[in-house]
């Protein structure tokens, strides 16, 4: 006797909330109509659900999320990164306080070295028919990250190994929920024959009818709710064996359309914007900004910034100011618009000779115009940039109005963008200190309120 196991799983919404109505809907008629046939069905969501960009995600600190995932009726979700390390540790270890599904995170510890209350490593679910299958949810390894905010994050491979040693004896299929990006779903599938089904996230990566690799069929659904996806795994219930896998991706704009969806996705905007209009600060004279041109408010960030880290210099891009500020009150949600990039203050210790190096790589002629995507960077170009503490002289660059010293260990502050290797490469490898859980924003905000 056969019957088919019906999984629909998401990733990577980063809160664009844009076509979430229909979404929202389709999975929820998608279920029902499922359980009225007497099919297992079961909704996965593989991370990056949050994403504080959006005012009602930053105003809740992602518990707006969740509710919206409790109203589809969601089985179980994994974390990913903007989870993991854009909320302080309190916040998230509350944010699935009232979570109505299992969140299933095999390589997150607490601060005692325990699993936090919130999360298991892995959970079986049973069907009618008695099909075991057993859930393992891994996310991306982000270990300075975690350890700054006091998260004691394992290697997901390694911590697999052992999850699926444990799973395998109890279970009739395995299924991996991983935020751990394209190329690490493809190892996984060349070296984990036990597991069945892997759906992947992180890398924004699409598969419209899935990847099989040795047997184990990849599903993935790109970002920002541009697809649903859906694997129907048909299985001889008898023998409890799987029979056959397939994947597809429904795109968006083919799903049903919704009665007032643009003003439903409109007015979690404003909700949003509304929960942050609190005055943190109010200004004499407006601080503009201009992308290209020297202006007022890249300056006053920047100087924000090495203050903040203490640092002898500082450097930012004013292409992370979307907007400048008007004269007169500020609010949360003033700084939330023109700062909404989930970017942290960093600090690096470099010798001068590098230092040198890295300042005039920002003289890059191309860089003001170029287009960033990724990094946590959320506006339109990298813009001009603009120092604290450095000046230019006839041919040298200076250190608080000194000619820089080769052997002597400078601490230079910006923002954590730079250090992941895009940019500068040479920042990788150096000893740095990431500030967390504060923002751009929060520092803008700490220096407006001096």
């Amino acid at each position: 006797m056969r019957e088919t196991i019906h999984i629909y799983h998401t990733n990577d919404l980063h809160s664009h909330f844009e076509h979430w109505s229909r979404i929202r809907d389709f999975l929820k008629m998608r279920k029902q109509w499922h359980l009225d046939e007497g099919d297992p069905v079961y909704l996965f969501d593989i991370g990056d659900h949050v994403d504080r960009w959006h005012p009602l995600s930053e105003a809740t600190l992602g518990k707006g999320n969740i509710e919206f995932l409790n109203e589809v009726g969601f089985d179980a979700v994994t974390i990913g990164n903007n989870e993991g390390i854009t909320l302080d540790y309190v916040d998230l270890n509350s944010l699935y306080d009232h979570a109505d599904f299992h969140v299933i995170v095999g390589n997150l510890l607490d601060q005692s070295g325990q699993h936090p209350s919130w999360l298991k490593p892995y959970h079986i679910f049973r069907t009618d028919s008695g099909m075991k299958i057993g859930v393992i949810g891994l996310t991306a390894y982000f270990k300075p990250f975690y350890e700054a905010l006091g998260w004691n994050i394992t290697s997901p491979m390694d911590e697999l190994q052992k999850l699926v040693q444990e799973l395998h004896p109890q279970v009739d299929m395995i299924i991996l929920l991983s935020h751990l990006g394209i190329r690490d779903d493809e190892v996984i599938a060349e070296q984990f024959p036990e597991i069945d089904v892997i759906l992947g996230a992180h890398t924004h990566h699409v598969l419209h009818q899935g990847k099989e690799i040795k047997g184990t069929m990849l599903g993935a659904a790109g970002k920002f709710g541009h697809y649903v996806g859906h694997m129907m795994i048909e299985v001889d219930i008898t023998n409890k064996t799987i029979i056959g896998k397939k994947a597809q991706l429904y795109e968006q704009h083919e799903l049903p359309s919704v009665e007032k969806e643009e003003q439903e996705s409109l007015e979690w905007y404003q909700a949003g914007e509304d929960l942050l209009r609190k005055e943190v600060s109010s200004l004499t004279k407006s601080l503009s900004v201009d992308w290209f041109n020297p202006s007022p408010l890249p300056n006053v960030l920047c100087d924000a910034l090495a203050e903040w880290c203490r640092a002898d210099c500082a450097f930012l891009n004013s292409g992370l100011l979307i907007d400048g500020l008007s004269e007169g009150s500020v609010t949360k949600q003033d700084l939330h618009r023109i700062l909404p990039h989930p970017i942290n203050p960093c600090l690096i210790k470099v010798k001068g000779a590098e230092l040198k190096e890295i300042i005039k790589q920002t003289f890059n002629e191309e860089w003001p115009h170029l287009q960033v995507k990724g990094l946590g960077f959320r506006g339109k170009v990298m813009g001009r940039f603009v120092y604290t503490n450095v000046q230019f002289g006839d041919h040298e660059i200076l250190i608080d109005n000194k000619p820089i010293d080769s052997q002597k260990v400078y601490k230079l502050a910006l923002p954590d963008m730079f250090t992941f290797g895009h940019f500068f490469p040479d920042l990788q490898r150096l000893e740095k200190k990431y500030f967390m859980p504060e923002f751009l924003r929060d520092v803008l905000e700490w220096k407006l309120k001096q």
